[in-house]
């Protein structure tokens, strides 16, 4: 299959298809920013990207930039790095794109019972679509080897995302909700019965040679029941927690100020949907924020800590509704937080969709019990909406 596709064979997205203007008001000044400075072993290893990036025709020399950014080098795993640019002073200029991005929930969901799937990622794909000429040089950086200029569309640009989903909705629109699904770039071909999917990545591929996208060969699984998609694990069987993002709370300590709470509630918040009545156990968490001059890590908080992660060593496995299957909304509330859980009845056996917890405010907490209910009742309304006018059954989920 990898053999069938070769990437090398494509020239890159045809300009007018596509292409990422900036749209920045031409009366605002430029900024210039100062070269910043790295330790030798840094430069090179920004000398050698920058050679990649022109061997690819990506990016060009310029002696007259326009604007002027510097470059960042962001750890990644495996001790490597990896060269973004600094683009903050130029995004602050630029309107936002109001296209809209799907509903990350809908997609993972839309691959429940799927016998087989295929992750796909594109080979650079950012770059694959080029930046309109007369922002050249506005998007120009600097290092010790000179300044440069960006051809092709890159990283850590405001809109990058809204443009690359418009591209990818447009390339795969006839296949979207039947036997594609695609958030940026991320891209996951889904087939119910395992016969059919030869045909599905025929459908696929046709639409890349099309359109003229490349995949990284390197990066795609073909063929598989189960795997990795927007943060989740899914398989035939349901949608499970990312083990990666359960071992990071697993193995991380008792924090010993405000920042390392925050990182932590940031990570446990990205699991929610898997966690019964998640408010009231990260309560005490919650309460060392309110702090932020006399941060204490209490008994309350490491006792909490500690549950929680005997919770994540055992999260249920979530599914999706389907056509002809009952539904049940459970709500709860109580002084401090309110939860909802909704789950499928089927042939007498109810197994979770989906939870959802929130710790209440101030005002909030005041709140006659009535009341919390009924605002456990719109909190719960608002964020699973899709799940209250989505069609469930054969049908693709409408984009």
């Amino acid at each position: 299959m990898k053999e069938d596709f070769r990437d090398q064979d494509l020239e890159g997205i045809d300009p007018g298809v596509i292409t990422h203007h900036l749209n920045l008001d031409p009366t605002i000044r430029p900024v210039k920013q100062k070269k910043g400075h790295f330790r030798p072993e840094k430069d090179k290893i920004i000398q050698g990207e920058v050679n990649k990036l022109l061997t690819a025709g990506h990016i060009k020399e310029i002696q007259f930039p326009e604007w002027l950014s510097n470059v960042v080098l962001v750890p990644k795993p495996g001790g490597k790095w990896m060269m973004c640019i600094d683009f903050r002073d130029l995004n602050k200029t630029c309107p936002k794109n109001f296209y809209l991005l799907p509903k990350i929930d809908q997609l993972v969901d839309s691959t429940f019972g799927c016998e087989l799937l295929s992750m796909m990622d594109a080979s650079q794909g950012y770059h694959q679509i080029m930046l309109a000429p007369e922002d050249h040089k506005r998007v120009s950086f600097i290092t010790s080897d000179g300044t440069f200029y960006y051809v092709a569309m890159p990283f850590g640009l405001k809109n990058a995302g809204a443009t690359y989903q418009r591209l990818v909705d447009k390339i795969f629109q006839p296949q979207l909700g039947r036997n594609m699904e695609v958030y940026v770039d991320d891209m996951v071909v889904k087939s119910k019965e395992a016969h059919q999917h030869v045909e599905d990545l025929e459908e696929t591929f046709a639409a890349l040679r099309k359109y003229r996208l490349k995949l990284n060969p390197e990066k795609c699984a073909f063929g598989i029941s189960g795997g990795r998609f927007l943060g989740f694990m899914v398989t035939q069987r349901g949608i499970e927690a990312n083990l990666a993002k359960i071992k990071a709370i697993l193995d991380t300590g008792s924090p010993t100020n405000i920042n390392e709470v925050q990182r932590l509630t940031g990570r446990i918040a990205a699991l929610s949907r898997f966690i019964s009545k998640s408010g009231e156990k990260v309560l005490p968490l919650f309460k060392t924020l309110r702090k932020v001059k006399d941060f204490e890590w209490t008994e309350e908080c490491q006792q909490a800590f500690e549950e929680l992660k005997a919770y994540l060593a055992r999260l249920p496995l979530l599914v999706k509704p389907s056509l002809g299957d009952t539904l049940y909304l459970y709500i709860s509330s109580t002084s401090q937080a309110i939860s909802c859980v909704l789950v499928r009845e089927k042939e007498g056996t109810q197994k979770p969709i989906y939870y959802i917890g929130k710790v209440l405010n101030g005002a909030e907490s005041r709140y006659p019990p009535i009341e919390k209910m009924a605002l456990a009742l719109v909190v719960t309304t608002r964020k699973l909406r899709p799940y209250f006018l989505t069609p469930w059954g054969s049908e693709p989920i409408p984009h």
